[in-house]
């Protein structure tokens, strides 16, 4: 981070001397607080969500819910996010805590990546900025499909445990409980004290890497004008190819991304449009530094490069064949 930090640096003063160098350091702070600002209470409240879960939840609670059939366990794990209602910030410690709970490991990435995009706040800005309609029910659909799709491959895996690195492994090690020092059950306010304690915990935890995402995200968008993106709109393939690298670089959040589509829509093509709301909640800069924290980094290539395959396959099919 130092390294690209210093190249940035050393390129601005190149460009214009100490004048770019300032004006490119107003638009990184301008940026980079956007997106933590607009981050911060999904974090949060996936934090929170993952301090209910570690003490109001035991393992065979969270267990009993998936079936043993990988391909109907990874569905279930996709339309869990209709019930949660985070952002690709927040589910991240949200899964972590689940699967420390019991939640099989490919079911926890089909939540990790479905989550996003079908939680029900980020359904009703897509029905506000798009309507009932094509937009609405393709990303549904395309997120449902790809989200349990690549949780399915990654069931195929003899040993699930070998996706996560050595910081989740030990993070989700079965640690002994102390006996109590009396039989009196535990109070309701001690319970929500260890959740708010966990949650915190949990916070500043995983909000380094939302910092550290949101720095790259913000860096990369100084270097690369999004206007220079915006003039290749042109093309069934060329149109869904730059909007997923433009949902990539902004780092948006999914709750409000669907206004940022609609602004693309005269001038983008259906299926470029659905690749931007679709691949964008999943796989974003902010993101991958998180799940770095959680997924062995080869976990983490094929958990970037399944959806996008799967997204622009789909994306380019509409473009060319639906002719929306």
């Amino acid at each position: 981070m130092i390294v690209i930090l210093l190249a940035w640096i050393v390129w601005s003063l190149s460009l214009g001397g100490l004048p770019a160098l300032f004006d490119r350091l107003s638009s990184f702070t301008t940026i980079f607080l956007s997106i933590f600002i607009e981050a911060s209470p999904f974090l949060l409240l996936g934090s929170l969500g993952s301090g209910i879960i570690e003490v109001f939840f035991e393992n065979q609670d969270i267990s009993r819910w998936v079936p043993s059939n990988p391909l109907l366990g990874a569905l279930v794990g996709s339309l869990m996010g209709l019930f949660f209602p985070v952002c690709e910030c927040g589910v991240v410690p949200l899964t972590r805590r689940l699967i420390k709970r019991g939640l099989p490991v490919p079911v926890g990435i089909s939540f990790l990546l479905g989550a996003p995009a079908l939680n029900p706040i980020v359904l009703m800005s897509t029905v506000v900025a798009f309507g009932w309609g094509p937009v609405l029910w393709g990303r549904v659909g395309l997120t449902l499909a790809i989200a349990t799709l690549t949780g399915f491959i990654f069931s195929l895996q003899k040993d699930p445990t070998s996706l996560l690195n050595q910081t989740t492994l030990d993070f989700c090690a079965v640690k002994p409980v102390p006996a109590p020092e009396s039989s009196e059950p535990v109070r309701l306010r001690e319970k929500l004290q260890q959740v708010l304690a966990t949650s915190a915990d949990e916070f500043f935890e995983i909000g380094r890497f939302l910092i550290l995402g949101a720095s790259l995200a913000s860096l990369l968008q100084t270097v690369v004008p999004q206007a220079s993106l915006l003039g290749l709109s042109q093309g069934p393939v060329l149109s869904v190819l730059i909007l997923i690298l433009l949902a990539v670089l902004l780092s948006v959040c999914s709750t409000v991304d669907a206004f940022i589509a609609l602004s693309f829509a005269g001038s983008f093509t259906t299926g470029s449009i659905l690749a931007f709301l679709v691949f964008g909640p999943m796989v974003d800069i902010k993101s991958t530094a998180m799940f770095l924290h959680v997924f062995q980094r080869k976990t983490v290539v094929y958990m970037i490069l399944l959806p996008l395959f799967l997204t622009i396959l789909a994306a380019v099919f509409i473009n060319f064949n639906l002719g929306l």
